[in-house]
Order: C-alpha cells, then sequence, then structure tokens
C-alpha cells in the first residue's frame, strides 16, 4: 500500500487533525474547510517529522522552515495549537506501522536530518560530554547550570524587551482584575510577595535568580529593603546593573552575576526565589531548601514561586520540545513535592496557593508583545528563534488553561523553638 504524506502524518493523530494538513507531494489531508493549516514544504520537513514523532520532531520542521502554520501569526500559533489539542492527541505509530512506513515511504527519509541550531544538547548527550570531559558537567552541576541558563537567558536583552514589555519580568504575573495591564499585574506580583514576606525599611532579602532585578528593585526602592539579586545569565546581571544606577537604588539594591550556591552572605530578614526552583532539579531539592534555611535569620520568611505540575506521581520532565528549545535540564512536580521538601528542611509552611489562571494570562500578554514587535524581535534574533518563543509562549498557555501545569507560591517561616513571628492570621492581603 502506498501512503500519502500528508495522509500518513495525518494517522499519527487519534481522530485525525481538526485542521487542514498538506504536503510537497501534492497530497491533502485533515479537515480541509478549516481557516488553519499544517503545510510540510519538503523532505527534510517530512524527516524531522518520523525521526522524532510528537512535538519535537514538529518543532524541530516548523522551526527550521520546513513546516508552515496558515491561519494564524507566527508570534502567537494559540488558535491553532488550542483546536488541535481540543479535538485530537499524538498518536505514536507501532513498530508494524513503522515497518511499512518504511517499506511505503522510503528508508531515505527516517535518516534524522541535523537539528536546528536553536535546539540545545538532550540529556544523553550531555553524560557522554561530561564523561569524555571534566567532572562537575553532570545534571545540575554549577557549569551545567551555567550553560542551561545561558541558552535560554543571554537571547538578547533586546529580543526580551519586546517580549516582557518594560517590566522586564519573565515570571508569572498577578492580575489584580481581570482587566488589569500586564505591566499592572507584574507590579503587582513583586508587591504582593513583598507583603507576604512582611520586609520593612532596614531588613536585608537575598533575591535567587533574580532575573534583570525586577524584585529587588521593587523592594529597595518601595520597602527600602537593602537587597541582593543573584542570576546565573550574565546579560541579566549586566542590564540589571545599569537599571539599579539609572533608579539611583545603588545605596540598597545589589544584582551579581553568580551561582547562588556560591553566596557567602547569611542572616537575611528574608529570601524570595521567583521562577528558579524549576531549574535546580527536584532530587536537589533538600540542598536547595537547606541553603535557603541556612541562610535566613531566626523567624525569617522564604517565598518560593514556581512552576509545577497537576500531581506528584510522575517523573519531573518538562517534555521533550521544552527540554530541547526552551528550559534545558528543566523539570516540574506538583507542589506537594515542594511542600514536603520544604518542611523536611526544617521550614514551617504558613501559606500555599496556586496562581495558574495568572500565567495563563500572562503567557497571552508576552504573545501579544511578540506579535506587536514581531519584525524587530525576528531582525534581533533570527526567525527560528523567534519561533521558538510564539510556538512555546502559546503552548505554555494551554498548559496553565487546561490545568496541565500549574504556578505555586509557598510561603514558609525559618521558626526556631516553636517561635514564626507569623501573625495568627495572614495580613498580606490579596
Amino acid at each position: 500500500m502506498t501512503h500519502n504524506i500528508a495522509g500518513t502524518i495525518n494517522g499519527f493523530f487519534d481522530g485525525g487533525l481538526p485542521i487542514r494538513l498538506t504536503a510537497f507531494d501534492g497530497s491533502e489531508s485533515g479537515d480541509l474547510g478549516s481557516p488553519y493549516g499544517l503545510e510540510v514544504l519538503n523532505q527534510r520537513g517530512l524527516q524531522y517529522i518520523l525521526t522524532a514523532p510528537g512535538d519535537l520532531g514538529l518543532a524541530r520542521a516548523y522551526v527550521s522552515g520546513d513546516l508552515e502554520l496558515h491561519g494564524t501569526h507566527p508570534g502567537d500559533p494559540y488558535p491553532l495549537l488550542s483546536l488541535i489539542l481540543s479535538k485530537t492527541n499524538f498518536a505514536r505509530p507501532s513498530i508494524p506501522d513503522m515497518v511499512g512506513l518504511v517499506r511505503s515511504l522510503g528508508i531515505a527519509n527516517f535518516n534524522p536530518p541535523k537539528p536546528p541550531p536553536q535546539e540545545h544538547l538532550p540529556a544523553w548527550r550531555h553524560r557522554v560530554e561530561g564523561l569524555r570531559s571534566v567532572v562537575g558537567w553532570g545534571r545540575h552541576s554549577q557549569a551545567r547550570d551555567a550553560d542551561a541558563i545561558h541558552h535560554h537567558y543571554d537571547v538578547s536583552n533586546t529580543f526580551y524587551e519586546y517580549v516582557l514589555g518594560p517590566s522586564m519580568t519573565y515570571t508569572c504575573a498577578v492580575f489584580p482584575t481581570a482587566d488589569a495591564t500586564l505591566e499592572e499585574a507584574q507590579e503587582n506580583k513583586y508587591d504582593l510577595i513583598c507583603r507576604k514576606l512582611d520586609l520593612k525599611p532596614g531588613q536585608r532579602l537575598l533575591d535567587l535568580g533574580c532575573g534583570w532585578g525586577g524584585m529587588v528593585r521593587h523592594a529597595a526602592k518601595h520597602y527600602g529593603v537593602k537587597a541582593l539579586g543573584v542570576t546565573l545569565s550574565r546579560e541579566q546581571a549586566t542590564w540589571a546593573q545599569e537599571e539599579i544606577k539609572r533608579q539611583g537604588l545603588d545605596d540598597l539594591a545589589e544584582v551579581r552575576f553568580s551561582d547562588y550556591r556560591d553566596v557567602r552572605e547569611g542572616d537575611f530578614d528574608a529570601v524570595s526565589s521567583i521562577g528558579l526552583t524549576e531549574h535546580i532539579g527536584v532530587r536537589n531539592y533538600p540542598a536547595y531548601f537547606g541553603f535557603i534555611r541556612d541562610k535566613l535569620k531566626p523567624q525569617g520568611r522564604m517565598l518560593n514561586h514556581c512552576i509545577t505540575r497537576d500531581e506528584n506521581r510522575h517523573q519531573a520532565s518538562a517534555g521533550a520540545f521544552i527540554d530541547r528549545y526552551v528550559f534545558p535540564d528543566g523539570e516540574l512536580i506538583g507542589s506537594g513535592t515542594i511542600v514536603t521538601a520544604v518542611e523536611n528542611e526544617g521550614l514551617e509552611v504558613q501559606h500555599h496557593e496556586n496562581f495558574r489562571l495568572h500565567y495563563a494570562k500572562t503567557l497571552m500578554g508576552w504573545n501579544k508583545n511578540l506579535v506587536d514587535h514581531w519584525d524587530e524581535a525576528v531582525a534581533e534574533v533570527g526567525l527560528g528563534t523567534a519561533k521558538v518563543w510564539g510556538l512555546y509562549m502559546a503552548g505554555s498557555r494551554l498548559g496553565f488553561e487546561r490545568n496541565m501545569i500549574q504556578l505555586h507560591h509557598v510561603l514558609a517561616t525559618k521558626t526556631v523553638d516553636g517561635v514564626s513571628d507569623y501573625p495568627l492570621r495572614h495580613e498580606f492581603g490579596a
């Protein structure tokens, strides 16, 4: 039996695709009346899809320019992705099916092309290279974490300005009202964290994985706190240091290009971790939260802000596309695992809150920013990288909307001899 290309790919989806699917051999499949479509442009695109069935192969073909999306903007393919996810799931072909495809389509189409340059080395390649090079390049070693952070965050500060907006904040916003702007919601997020940490003038704050320094500046400017932030991204640190000087906050705020494990100071009144836990690895939670505990004064507070899964049973993977193109070595697990790790390190959990839908709204805002600045973004980082970001943010928005992933705050105190200095009821408000 001879397979046409569009029909073959359409067969990878349970019940078929709810959009048009066309291919370079002239074949068509799926819903031919749909306003949305996928077009496989050439043999390399087919090879990507056949040799890495699922999101990774499709992403490789799309990023490399061998697969086109129709009816949607590359800066925000949410409508197309939402329709696909609503109607079908990817069905990995069985071994007999793959044998049949090889016979029909030819073995040459199962020769994997070189991945696009935007793709990061997979975990097994890192393990091999680690054995071949030096001790200390294992998963979540300082060297490997620095490489992973460089891959994602050192893209271009200008590009991030286009996507994130003036706040330069790459974490979930907290919307005070449904119609609040993204900037208002990011400001509100920082202020909520400051209130949860009960910051007061003269206190000392350590912000781990501080990004472009938004939390550090907000705490210094609005709460009179002496704040230290650390980031593994040199680009972030440079931008943050310049912005601190521009705002005249040098006497209170500092951002260092440093691994958090190299912070020597202690006796902090508060520690914030906003979007770092996803990068450190679940097996490193005990060491991480133990580090935070040891940096706090007695009765000090910790706020952990982290993307989580909707359960705690499965492997803490972020998925093949996310791991290769967005967050290398990223690991997600349920908030219960985080709470357990915090408690096991002797910190008393006082408050636990889910901001899942706030992150969906945040991502919608970032996609809009990318669409509004598409030409400038492409000129800054190239078409392939810009497409990665549009795809990743739209796909992540769907994950939050459909409760596949969540965002949790966990607030804890360093309680000593039963004394936490936490009020009978929390006082930080909404």
